[in-house]
């Protein structure tokens, strides 16, 4: 069965997130989604907010059939950087590579966020291509069309599209 995960989403725990974690749940729901992440900047406090609230669980199982990733959005040195599927200490200005390292370590996933966006701190082409990422976000509401352009048509170079 299929799940459709929203991997980027930002609570008010974050710096540019307005909606209560609650609220990103609901709103998820709404839209027929099975999950969310929780990806605030170099924050975990949404994760640790909804374990004691019971609204997701540590094991990675669904809570009334709705599934909870804990994640985060680090802004490393050379741009941001999304970790799912594990909780990181703070890291904030470290190498993206060194990031990506801990985030293995713990488990996780590494995902660049909005690549090459000169506006919104992507990680450029020069340093991605050395990274050992999981994934590439290749679409992202917040950022110019030529950003997303650009990176759609180098995913490919990744074999990350089919």
């Amino acid at each position: 069965m299929p799940f459709n995960i929203d991997l980027h989403t930002h609570s008010f725990f974050s710096g540019d997130g307005v909606s209560s974690p609650e609220d990103l749940i609901a709103a998820a729901r709404a839209k027929g989604l099975n999950g969310i992440a929780i990806t605030d900047h170099n924050t975990c406090d949404a994760v640790n907010y909804l374990l004691e609230k019971g609204l997701m669980r540590l094991d990675g199982l669904p809570v009334n059939d709705f599934l909870v990733l804990p994640g985060v959005e680090v802004t490393t040195a050379d741009g941001h950087l999304l970790c799912i599927g594990a909780e990181l200490p703070y890291l904030k200005g470290k190498p993206a590579r060194e990031v990506c390292d801990i985030i293995h370590e713990r488990g996780g996933l590494a995902i660049p966020p909005h690549p090459y966006d000169l506006f919104r701190a992507g990680i450029r082409f020069s340093t991605l291509e050395t990274l050992p990422v999981d994934a590439i976000e290749v679409f992202n509401a917040a950022p110019h069309f030529a950003a997303t352009t650009v990176t759609l048509s180098s995913t490919r170079r990744f074999a990350v599209c089919p």
